[in-house]
């Protein structure tokens, strides 16, 4: 049985490392046939990388529909991971690669990278988190349409608040011995390691069964977040037992967070957006919640907890030392 990968936004950070363990490690890389990575950014260094691993990197261009059917026409794809990326139009561009997969005729097997607490989200409030909802429709509505195959074998994953976005506040750990995050003091959340995420997809890409994707996965809705529930407080606990020193959480406004990402963060305004109204979730209670089960019955392991998440970045996070001067200050 033919398994022809095609990744979409492979150049953005999911989809990389998604891609990167599909071909790197030995029980992903002999299930599949081939590996497509669709990328936005051609002469990107992930595009380069992933070039290298033996991925055929092809770039996608927004709003040429007819391109992408016959791309995936050519490469015989049967199965298609979809990322929706992180630009202004996200929506747009997943919805048109959906379609394109529908028209293609040749996919069969679709696994959907979505977001937790999307069914949480408020379209007033949050509107980036709601659009989910949107693209999550177009992809499970293929079940029902007879006229494609593209809902013969479907997957969602919905993954949590990747624990990476904490790094974006590096600076203030480092300089002020800090996590300054608008999340309030009372409610919590559960950050997910972004490789735990990029585990659980590689192994419902590279699974299968007698109607493609294994029968464990096919169908199912997963929900995948880290494995303990933190306040800041405790997030900075955690960090602090990894780093060996004390760092301090500081619940701030949203609106000193808007300037901390605008200032800090190198991702789109879009991404930005959608931090800034995950973290309003966490501060209306939607998301005192762990959702473990599905990585737990995929993978066989257990996801990463905080410390070893903190230990893994140490370097970035763990504060400098201030330099004495003559006065001992």
């Amino acid at each position: 049985m033919t398994r022809n990968i095609c990744i979409t936004a492979a150049d953005g950070q999911t989809g990389f490392l998604i891609a990167e363990l599909l071909l790197r490690e030995g029980k992903f890389q002999k299930q599949i046939t081939s590996l497509t990575a669709l990328v936005l950014d051609p002469k990107s260094p992930k595009a380069t990388e992933l070039t290298s691993l033996g991925a055929t990197v092809v770039p996608h261009i927004p709003g040429r529909e007819r391109d992408a059917v016959k791309l995936l026409k050519e490469l015989k794809c049967d199965t298609i991971c979809l990322i929706p990326p992180a630009h202004k139009d996200k929506v747009d561009i997943t919805l048109e690669l959906v379609s394109a997969a529908k028209k293609s005729g040749v996919v069969s097997n679709v696994l959907l990278i979505s977001s937790a607490g999307t069914d949480y989200a408020d379209p007033a409030r949050q509107p980036r988190l709601r659009e989910f909802i949107e693209i999550e429709t177009a992809v499970l509505s293929s079940k029902g349409d007879p006229s494609t195959p593209l809902g013969h074998s479907p997957c969602v994953i919905r993954a949590g608040f990747y624990a990476e976005n904490l790094l974006l506040y590096s600076e203030q750990a480092k300089s002020e011995g800090i996590l300054p995050l608008p999340i309030g003091d009372n409610h919590k959340f559960a950050p997910v390691a972004l490789g735990d995420v990029a585990h659980v997809a590689a192994h419902v890409l590279a699974g299968k069964g007698p109607h493609g994707f294994d029968d464990r996965h096919r169908g199912q809705m997963m929900v995948v977040t880290g494995p303990m529930l933190c306040a800041g407080k405790e997030l900075a606990e955690a960090a602090s037992q990894a780093l060996g020193t004390n760092l301090e959480f500081e619940s701030i406004s949203e609106r000193e967070a808007k300037r901390v990402l605008a200032a800090q963060s190198e991702s789109d305004k879009s991404e930005q957006e959608y931090l800034l109204e995950y973290y309003s979730l966490v501060r209306e209670g939607k998301t005192n919640y762990i959702a473990t089960t599905a990585f737990h019955d995929v993978t066989g392991t257990h996801p990463t907890e905080p410390v070893d998440f903190f230990k893994l970045y140490a370097a970035e996070l763990r504060p400098r030392k201030k330099v004495k001067t003559s006065n001992g200050a």
